[in-house]
């Protein structure tokens, strides 16, 4: 194979790299942070800085171009948050397969030949990111095969899926890679969040977390979508030819909030054929759609610290705790009498605990839950019912 170095910089003087951030999202186990009109990514969880700013930031450091692709109702925040980065906006949603194939028939048609990097916007990412992520991309650019990147665990993670991967592969006539881990892998298969007797064994096997990062070239991407549960919507979208040629600075309703200068387009592709076929489309994870029917797939191992702060027990994992293990937000002002092993998350609240242990007490605006942290990613089952209410 290629050295690692010289086929990034290769990638980089030949090929654009345009990266494609998910934030059409709610993430509603963050409930009650995360609501119908604010979702977890624009919520500040670690420090200032949304987890959509800090994931554009990111972005910036690897590719030429950042577009960010999420609903019509989002556009004004994303704005907000992130004026140098275009919008794509999905007509309707229908989770990450058919918006990364929204947006890498876009690219295609935009910049051509270039290397699509996926992205969720709602993730916590310790350093390392950038070389970790070049070289994924160099993987992309170089080779014909959609590319996933395999966090290497920490612990045996029941809220994760998973990435089993091949035996290391060398190119004909090539010694065999050295070091740890060669700079990609065949992937053998996928497998779904595990329980616990599972994830060990899958530590002891070497296993990656399935991160929801991925890297291809448009051809690789859109010759898998033709033979897909996206094939339909594939066709539709060849079909009406260039989404970008319908830009404006503020998309239809009522953003009259947010500025056009310094802000990038806004690309709304309301062509009637796709917007039929997009909401004719099953909601379908990028996983299922593409990459676990696809027979030429590569992970990139990786090793940056990576959580996606998916339920509110995941704050014991990026925030320190005090001596009896309670942990609580930056917001939080927190007192505690015999109460230990907490977390607490508030918008700026004074909270109190007596003789309470293994909680998650959150409470925003005028909103309060309370859950055991075993029970955290029953959030969403409560969140289903409040919809149903119209209450979200």
């Amino acid at each position: 194979m290629t050295d690692n170095v010289s086929a990034t910089e290769k990638t980089e003087a030949s090929i654009p790299v345009v990266a494609v951030v998910l934030a059409g999202g709610t993430g509603s186990r963050l409930y009650p942070a995360s609501r119908s009109d604010r979702p977890k990514q624009f919520l500040p969880l670690v420090g200032e800085e949304s987890l959509l700013e800090g994931t554009v930031s990111r972005a910036r450091d690897v590719a030429d171009e950042v577009v960010v692709v999420t609903r019509e109702e989002y556009t004004a925040g994303v704005r907000d948050r992130a004026p140098d980065a275009d919008v794509l906006v999905e007509p309707a949603g229908r989770d990450t397969g058919p918006a990364l194939l929204y947006a890498t028939h876009d690219a295609a048609e935009r910049y051509g030949d270039c290397v699509v990097l996926a992205l969720p916007s709602d993730h916590l990412v310790g350093e390392g990111f950038a070389p970790a992520v070049r070289r994924g991309v160099a993987v992309a650019a170089t080779e014909d095969r959609l590319v996933t990147f395999g966090v290497e665990p920490t612990r045996p993670e029941t809220g994760y899926g998973y990435i089993e991967p091949a035996a290391p592969t060398t190119a004909e006539g090539a010694e065999p890679t050295t070091g740890s881990d060669p700079a990609w892998k065949p992937v053998r298969s996928f497998h779904e969040k595990p329980d616990a007797e599972t994830a060990e064994s899958y530590l002891a096997a070497g296993h990656y977390w399935n991160a929801g990062l991925f890297a291809w070239r448009p051809a690789v991407f859109l010759d898998a979508a033709a033979t897909s549960p996206l094939a339909d919507l594939l066709d539709a979208l060849r079909s009406a030819g260039d989404l970008s040629g319908d830009h404006s600075d503020v998309i239809s309703g009522d953003h009259s909030d947010v500025e056009s200068e310094d802000h990038s387009d806004v690309i709304t592709g309301d062509h009637p054929d796709v917007t039929a076929a997009f909401e004719a489309t099953e909601s379908v994870s990028v996983d299922h759609a593409i990459f676990e029917g696809a027979d030429d797939v590569a992970v990139v191992p990786v090793a940056f610290p990576w959580d996606d702060v998916g339920s509110w027990d995941a704050l014991e994992r990026v925030l320190g705790a005090d001596g009896t293990g309670n942990v609580a937000g930056e917001d939080v002002t927190l007192r505690t009498l015999d109460a230990a092993d907490n977390v607490v998350a508030a918008d700026g609240a004074h909270v109190s605990l007596v003789g309470v242990s293994d909680l998650a007490v959150v409470a925003w605006d005028d909103r309060v839950l309370v859950v055991p942290k075993e029970r955290a990613q029953d959030v969403k089952r409560l969140v289903r019912s409040l919809e149903e209410r119209g209450e979200f």
